[in-house]
């Protein structure tokens, strides 16, 4: 790995600051690579996962990267010229103006809910902004992983994209080494490690993490059209995003309609699970353990449930959850599967007071139809992103940046704000031949006093 890192570094400095054609050139490429390799990437998550629909996997990991290849080649040109700054009076007629750069080498550890998107989503920045790339795909959806490897290595040369592959030991290692920028989407938990690694080598980090994204359901709603767009973004990949609705704020007296109607969503998307190639299976034994020692925890201690469907192996039908309190692990930590508990609340400084007595959320929504209510949950809660009467759609809008406040992360990307992150915005000033800075040369006397007066005076006016 370190060697890696050398040999791009090395052709980083020999090669100087890609221009715009050929930064165009390799984004052109990996859009290239994953229509070429469309079928094989379909194939390899749905033997990942043990069961994933086509289209979601059309949808969520081969439309979003070609999409943030087009959206970066449309914008880059513009993303590329220096920004003229203001000037202050006292320093006129200098020019100022900000000159992006690239980094050098970023490091990108991607997680295994969307193996292709959540490496190439990063990438595709970190290409538009000139660097070379390192990336590190989980070692959960290891055929993904080996293809993406296949893909890049046929497409890139060694020193432009590297992938590299391996376990928590691999992670643990590249998370050392001196990157420019490391970028890393995951759990909170590891996210620590990886600062702390970081750190020693003062390297930069972006982190896109989780927690418990709200669902907030004011009064007036539709309510048979917030439950189905719910239901869709809990459903979708079986839970297993970032941004899924984590549970439900709704008036108590709300409460029974919701479930019907949430529930009637489900049937009608899902009317089997078990057998239903389009309903994603949980990646692997120790998530789905783990979805169900949360469940099973959650009803010991109260809990009442209600599904629809039936589960089999690794697929787990939608299931509500209510009668539950903030003690309760499934309350507290993020579910990444579809169990979606229902929280009452009596009013909506309640339901404000919920959010705000957890962690950031990465995601929050609020449905509902009165402007005063929603403008509300926008200025009095703080989450990483949020949607009016719909959910997660957020994340897939390129020209959002996106990222988490706090708890769910640190840092953006998408779009501009990705070029942003993975360049270095360089301050530059440009002196005039003629200029006045001279008056303000030692030695100091009555004329330098005379201009400081002048300046302060000035600024005091404001």
């Amino acid at each position: 790995m370190r060697e890696t890192l050398g040999a791009m570094k090395a052709a980083q400095r020999l090669a100087g600051t890609p221009n715009l054609a050929v930064r165009n050139e390799r984004l052109s490429r990996i859009a290239a690579m994953v229509r070429t390799y469309q079928e094989e990437i379909v194939a390899a998550v749905d033997e990942d996962f043990g069961g994933r629909a086509r289209e979601e996997t059309l949808l969520a990991e081969i439309f979003t990267t070609l999409s943030s290849v087009r959206h970066a080649r449309k914008y880059l040109r513009r993303w590329m010229r220096p920004e003229r700054r203001s000037l202050d009076l006292a320093f006129r007629p200098a020019r100022a103006k900000l000159l992006p750069q690239p980094l050098g080498v970023v490091g990108i550890i991607s997680p295994w809910n969307y193996p292709l998107y959540m490496a190439t989503s990063p990438l595709v920045g970190a290409v538009a902004a000139g660097n070379r790339v390192m990336v590190k795909p989980s070692e959960h959806t290891p055929r993904t992983s080996a293809l993406m490897a296949k893909m890049i290595g046929g497409y890139f040369a060694a020193d432009e994209i590297a992938v590299i592959q391996g376990g928590r030991r691999v992670g643990e290692v590249f998370s050392c080494l001196p990157f420019d920028h490391l970028l890393y989407t995951g759990s909170a938990s590891v996210a620590r490690r990886i600062m702390a690694a970081a750190a020693e080598n003062l390297t930069p980090v972006t982190l896109e993490l989780g927690g418990k994204s709200p669902a907030i359901i004011s009064e007036d709603v539709d309510l048979g059209t917030a439950a189905t767009s719910i239901v869709r973004g809990k459903l979708f990949n079986a839970g297993q995003t970032c941004v899924a609705p984590d549970y439900v704020l709704l008036p108590r007296s709300m409460r029974d309609s919701f479930i019907e109607a949430a529930l009637a969503a489900a049937a009608n998307f899902y009317p089997t699970v078990g057998d239903n190639n389009d309903y994603s299976a949980i990646v692997d034994q120790k998530q789905y353990d783990r979805i169900q020692t949360l469940l099973a925890n959650a009803v010991a201690d109260g809990a009442k449930i209600c599904t629809v469907g039936e589960g089999a192996g690794r697929k787990v039908p939608l299931t509500l959850l209510t009668n539950t309190n903030s003690d309760m692990a499934i309350r507290r930590e993020e579910i990444f599967g579809p169990l979606l508990p229902l929280v009452e609340y009596e009013d909506l400084d309640e339901a404000i007071d919920l959010v705000n007595d957890g962690p950031h959320p990465l995601a929050l929504y609020v449905y509902g139809r009165n402007a005063a209510t929603i403008d509300r949950v926008l200025n009095e809660t703080k989450s990483g992103g949020v949607v009016v009467n719909d959910c997660f759609l957020h994340a897939g809008v390129e020209d959002l940046p996106f990222g988490g406040v706090g708890a769910s992360g640190m840092g953006q990307y998408h779009g501009q704000a990705g070029f942003e992150t993975f360049s270095k915005l360089k301050p530059v000033l440009y002196q005039s031949r003629w200029n006045g800075m001279w008056l303000l040369y030692p030695p100091y006397g009555r004329r330098t006093n005379t201009i400081i007066n002048l300046l302060l005076k000035r600024k005091a006016k404001t």
